[in-house]
């Protein structure tokens, strides 16, 4: 079992307190990584890895992505590795930062019409898979990771956040 030690951070109106969203997110994380070191022999650090994790709102959001990004709008996650890593190597001991908007996160749970928990318990699976090296720019990169999403995902069990779209 991945030992993290997480760093969360509140920055914004509408979330749960900080303390509960540790909890759900240690319980997404846990189960992201546990899946990755049983399926996909992922290695990690015999001693806790340092994870980040910012609950913001849209305008924070935005100037980071624009500032990072060159993209002036709101997102509804941003992940930022402490260092490169490629998909299946170790990574170092200091993994990133997540970031995530609540209003975009509420919006498309809307839109989609999963729970508000849902959809978050799928965008800290994603932006986590950002920090080991996975990306979706490439069609073939992009069903490899929307393919663990939804695996980890089942082990949580939700549904297929991809069931009858095209790789993003």
């Amino acid at each position: 079992m991945v030992e993290f030690d997480y760093q969360v951070s509140r920055e914004a109106d509408g979330w749960a307190d900080e303390a509960a969203l540790e909890v759900l997110s240690g319980r997404v994380i846990g189960a992201a990584a546990d899946y990755l070191v049983a399926e996909e022999g992922q290695p990690f650090p015999v001693i806790p890895v340092e994870l980040s994790l910012v609950f913001t709102d849209d305008a924070a959001i935005r100037e980071i992505n624009a500032e990072w990004r060159d993209k002036d709008k709101a997102t509804n996650v941003l992940s930022f590795p402490a260092f490169p890593v490629a998909p299946g190597d170790m990574p170092g001991p200091m993994l990133g930062d997540i970031v995530i908007a609540y209003e975009t996160v509420a919006r498309e749970a809307d839109e989609l019409e999963k729970s508000f928990e849902d959809h978050l318990t799928h965008l800290l699976v994603h932006g986590f898979l950002h920090l080991l090296g996975y990306d979706h720019i490439e069609n073939e990169e992009a069903e490899l990771m929307e393919g663990l999403e939804t695996r980890i995902l089942a082990t949580l069990g939700l549904s297929d956040p991809y069931q009858g779209s095209d790789p993003i």
